[in-house]
């Protein structure tokens, strides 16, 4: 990988978990000094970020953003997931009430815990392996959960409760799609 290639795809990384572009900037040209210095020390750039670019750049981008910031995004986006799955789960059924089962939860908490170790440890996960994760998971959890707990409603959800737990996260949501907007327009032109 070239120096070149290492620095598209930390600023990509870091542009996508929202760092300011101050930020990146400076980040980049620490990085850039470092990859140069390592070249005329007859080092390789793997030798500065590793073999795994991505983790490197995951790595330094979590140290740069306070815990508070992350933490509060993580949740808003958390909610944003929620809601947009109870939404999902209502407009089938055309009803402004749902009945909420235990495979039902059983089933979201795991590909929502399987996505997020994945996308930690990985990077984003393709929409192929996104459908996998939920075959190969999901249904085997949701069926244990339906044979152990049964399937009957836990608790009657209301659908006034989805446009609460979507709002919170909607601004990052936004922000996150101008973000890789730009960049896309930015690589382009």
């Amino acid at each position: 990988m070239t120096n070149a290639q290492i620095l598209a795809a930390c600023r990509s990384n870091w542009e996508y978990r929202g760092i300011d572009d101050a930020s990146v900037r400076e980040m980049l040209d620490e990085l850039s000094a470092h990859l140069e210095d390592a070249e005329a020390a007859g080092r390789t750039a793997q030798d500065v970020v590793g073999r795994d670019v991505r983790t490197f750049a995951a790595s330094w981008a979590r140290a740069r953003a306070p815990l508070s910031r992350r933490a509060l995004r993580t949740v808003c986006l958390g909610s944003l997931a929620l809601g947009s799955v109870l939404l999902i789960s209502y407009l089938p059924r055309w009803t402004t009430e749902l009945d909420v089962t235990a495979r039902f939860i059983a089933f979201w908490v795991a590909i929502g815990a399987v996505t997020v170790a994945w996308e930690l440890r990985r990077g984003r996960m393709r929409m192929l392996e996104s459908w996998g994760v939920g075959l190969a998971v999901g249904l085997p959890v949701m069926v244990l959960a339906d044979w152990l707990v049964g399937d009957g409603a836990l608790f009657t959800l209301p659908l006034w409760v989805v446009p609460f737990l979507l709002l919170p996260g909607v601004p990052y949501a936004v922000a996150d799609l101008r973000a890789r907007k730009s960049r896309l327009d930015g690589g382009v032109g």
